[in-house]
């Protein structure tokens, strides 16, 4: 589904093949996978249809339907295509403006994005960088500016949305985590 859609769930059962209290287990079974998912980050962004199912009068509980959900996505979210996603961060650098051309290697190396440059309000001599860099990238982005300003330079982030990872990275992140 389009990013940011988030989870839905259809029941297109027919005929009574499911008993209808029966249902609801097996949609909370599909959502306690989506939590977790395939590698252990949660899935999103997608859209689940009940098609079809069975009923055994001594077999069948809440519990069975609710791990018929989780059984089903284990086995089907392979054959959906799914992306890997990371979270990227809208950072604001507070940094001397002489070490502005510095930060731009810096932000660069860290997978980042600039977005633009100001002069920082009622600092004079001050720059604010502002940049799109992914989560995973911010852990030493704090050793890298103080290096780079002797100290003083500082960042605030907050989340801006989810991007696809693609490539080395990729590969290395699915090597890593599918086991």
């Amino acid at each position: 589904m389009p990013r940011g859609t988030g989870f839905t769930f259809f029941n297109s059962i027919t005929g009574g093949v499911v008993p209808k209290q029966y249902i609801p287990a097996v949609e909370h079974g599909i959502e306690e996978y989506l939590g977790s998912g395939p590698l252990g980050f949660p899935v999103v962004d997608l859209s689940v249809e009940l098609k079809d199912g069975s009923c055994h009068s001594v077999d069948s509980s809440e519990q069975a339907f609710r791990m018929a959900g989780i059984v089903a996505m284990k086995e089907g979210m392979p054959q959906c295509n799914p992306v890997l996603l990371e979270p990227v961060m809208d950072v604001e650098i507070a940094i001397p403006s002489d070490a502005t051309a510095r930060i731009n290697g810096i932000v660069s190396s860290h997978r980042g994005q600039i977005l633009g440059f100001d002069a920082r309000p009622g600092w004079p001599g001050w720059d604010l960088v502002h940049a799109h860099m992914p989560q995973a990238e911010l852990q030493r982005l704090i050793v890298d500016i103080r290096s780079a300003t002797a100290g003083v330079g500082t960042f605030t982030f907050k989340f801006d949305h989810l991007a696809e990872v693609n490539g080395r990275l990729r590969e290395q992140v699915l090597s890593k985590y599918a086991a």
